[in-house]
């Protein structure tokens, strides 16, 4: 099938739904990983109050990654497979090739994601909050590198513009760092100060 097969509107269809698909998706990622620092972090708190947060934790993680992120792949996917019937050519482009192998990344995440939610709900999660505040920059890393190899195309940049959005995502990543080791000390120090 190509694109003069499908109706007019069909293209604009699939990049529009492909667009929310992909916002959908992320919006899921972000929020799923962030849930999993809380769910780990709640183990600090006492019996009582450890049982519930954990409780209301998996719950949330659940209906995250069931009614929203897993759903938005799919529309995600679905469409991009709209998109590669409407443009053929596009996989002959190494800038499609990239896109697909960083793509396939998320994918691997998406699913990872899903693994760490399953140990989080038994007890086995070995994963500290620190460790999957890290894990938590990955989608973002990758996100730009996809719209920009959308963007961009056969075009990609290299100069001061790339390096200083990568130095700006790195940025942000050791700042999110920062302010969580920040909070804790803080935390940690009211606490001496309380027992005192």
């Amino acid at each position: 099938m190509t694109l003069a097969a499908l109706p007019p509107e069909a293209y604009l269809w699939f990049k529009t739904l492909h667009i929310v698909g992909v916002v959908v998706w992320f919006a899921g990622l972000f929020y799923l990983v962030r849930l999993f620092i809380y769910h780990r972090e709640a183990e600090e708190l006492e019996p009582a109050l450890r049982t519930a947060f954990q409780a209301q934790y998996a719950l949330m993680e659940r209906r995250l990654a069931n009614i929203i992120t897993t759903p938005g792949l799919i529309v995600t996917v679905a469409m991009a497979a709209g998109l590669l019937i409407a443009q053929p050519a596009w996989l002959q482009q190494g800038w499609m090739h990239a896109k697909l192998g960083f793509v396939a990344a998320l994918l691997a995440y998406h699913l990872f994601c899903y693994r760490l939610m399953g140990q989080l709900q038994v007890g086995s999660c070995t994963w500290s909050p620190k460790q999957l505040r890290a894990l938590n920059e990955l989608p973002t890393l990758l996100l730009v590198i996809v719209v920009m190899l959308v963007v961009f195309k056969t075009q990609f940049p290299t100069g001061a513009a790339t390096w200083f959005i990568v130095a700006l995502v790195v940025f942000m990543a050791a700042s999110i760092q920062f302010y969580a080791r920040w909070r804790r000390l803080r935390a940690e120090r009211e606490a001496a100060g309380g027992a005192a």
